[in-house]
């Protein structure tokens, strides 16, 4: 993710908040949801992890037009579980923590990209 700032005016001055600290709120979120197996990567996502680097933001995208947030999420899902039960859980988690912990009001948006199964034990 690139170095981008939410700003907001207040009566005192602005108040800069990177992208990459929504996102790892986002991330933060979603481990809580039941029926999340975690985060789908993007290419870029895998060539970080591939050279070392981890963080809670990937599979998030967050952009900011007109005044308004909105986050892009793409996970996978557990097997067995109901998908839009999941999403909207998801949706929910992270508006809440997003409103709690910045003040921002963002529109979620989730992107399930894949199922995943149990590993099997031998």
């Amino acid at each position: 993710m690139s170095e981008n700032y939410i700003t907001t005016a207040t009566e005192k001055g602005n108040i800069c908040i990177s992208e990459d600290v929504i996102a790892t709120i986002v991330g933060a979120a979603i481990t809580e949801i039941d029926g999340v197996d975690g985060l789908a990567y993007t290419v870029g996502d895998d060539i970080m992890e591939f050279i070392g680097r981890k963080n809670l933001s990937k599979g998030v995208k967050v952009s900011f037009e007109d005044d308004k947030i909105t986050v892009d999420v793409l996970l996978m899902v557990d097997f067995g579980c109901v998908v839009t039960e999941v999403a909207q859980n998801v949706q929910s988690s992270v508006s809440n923590a997003l409103e709690a912990m910045t003040g921002l009001s963002p529109t979620v948006n989730v992107h399930v990209s894949g199922v995943s199964f149990p590993r099997l034990r031998a």
